[in-house]
């Protein structure tokens, strides 16, 4: 009987692991994609001072 016990609480550890694991994976996915939504392209410069001219 107690190791049934012992395997019922670490099965309910393990599922609470799992949950938490998928949430952090949910919430770093949801930070890229509204990253991403903000400004999809990138800014765009010019850099045509940088550069010195060729011959």
């Amino acid at each position: 009987m107690f190791e049934y016990e012992i395997a019922t609480a670490r099965r309910a550890d393990l599922i609470r692991e799992a949950d938490e694991y998928r949430l952090v994976r949910e919430a770093k996915k949801a930070r890229r994609a509204s990253s991403r939504s903000q400004e999809p392209e990138g800014a765009v410069r010019g850099h045509r001072s940088r550069f010195a001219r060729a011959a």
